[in-house]
């Protein structure tokens, strides 16, 4: 394959990725978390085409719509929406940075387009400059589709869990697997069809898609603000901190950005012992315009952006 092709390949799934992730406003998730999601995606290639092998046995070859619809939703739909939720759900649940909503659709679309991307380079070095063409409007926006949704479920079952939600942590799973097979089935069917009608349905299937994704997409990034899992920060173990003899000097870090020893007195005791976390509330950094958790009624604090490492001052 040549690098033009390759390039025609993998930019479409690169982009979509790059406006999800701007779009996650309130806390950005690090870099090498989200290539390995996209890693991870494209590791879930190689069981969904095991499956789907087995799979092809089952299909129905009473017509030829009874053909496409069983190739779409039994073997394409079914064995690859299940391997992308595996590697996502590995690759992501028991993640410290997983702590609003929005970020379940980050690493949804994550996932879905390393899918892609592997599915894609393999789909361009056999057809060339047409294909590349065609999938990089219509396969690869319809994995992130998928993805989206699937994460938006996702999203749902993390904050479910930790709100003690047990039966919305089922609901919200099976959820993150049907709407994601359902996209996928249909889309399949009409592109097995291959007749003018089919064509035409697609077409108009996949920019209804465009549609809807993206007003999701924007509705959830915006309303991410209030959609926080943990009403006083993580648990313990996502803080990182630094002390002295005395608690003389202390720096805090992770979950709320850094602050430095002028807020030691919110979490210590003059003995120097952890208090309560008390309540927050997410400031925007001057520098970056990144969001950043700080403790409420703090008063004047010094903070150091988890951002772009800015420092600055402010009063809360």
């Amino acid at each position: 394959m040549s690098t033009g092709l390759m390039f025609l390949a993998l930019i479409p799934g690169f982009l979509i990725v790059f406006y999800v992730y701007r779009k996650d406003t309130v806390e950005k998730e690090p870099t090498r978390l989200i290539v390995k999601l996209i890693i991870l995606g494209a590791v879930s290639c190689i069981p969904a085409m095991f499956l789907e092998t087995f799979m092809d046995q089952f299909i129905p070859q009473s017509s030829q719509l009874a053909y496409a619809m069983g190739n779409a939703f039994m073997s394409a739909a079914l064995c690859e929406e299940i391997c992308k939720f595996g590697l996502l759900y590995i690759g992501s649940w028991r993640s410290k940075f997983f702590d609003y909503r929005f970020d379940g659709i980050v690493y949804g679309v994550s996932v879905a387009v390393g899918f892609a991307l592997f599915e894609n380079l393999m789909y361009v070095a056999e057809g060339g400059f047409y294909v590349a063409l065609m999938r990089g409007v219509l396969a690869v926006p319809l994995h992130a589709f998928c993805g989206a949704f699937m994460g938006m479920f996702y999203g749902a079952m993390m904050k479910n869990r930790v709100q003690g939600n047990s039966g919305k942590v089922f609901t919200c799973f099976i959820g993150a697997l049907i709407v994601p097979m359902m996209i996928h089935g249909i889309y399949d069917t009409l592109a097995f069809m291959g007749d003018g009608i089919s064509t035409i349905l697609l077409l108009a299937f996949v920019l209804f898609m465009y549609i809807i994704a993206i007003k999701f997409v924007n509705k959830f990034s915006k309303e991410d603000w209030n959609a926080g899992f943990y009403k006083n920060g993580r648990p313990a173990e996502n803080v990182s901190g630094t002390e002295a003899n005395g608690g003389s000097t202390y720096t805090y870090g992770g979950f709320y950005g850094d602050h430095t020893l002028d807020d030691f007195k919110l979490y210590h005791g003059d003995d120097g012992r952890p208090k309560g976390a008390p309540g927050t509330l997410i400031i925007k950094c001057p520098h970056c315009g990144g969001a950043l958790r700080v403790p409420s009624g703090a008063g004047h604090v010094k903070v150091t952006c988890s951002h772009c490492k800015d420092k600055f001052e402010t009063t809360i």
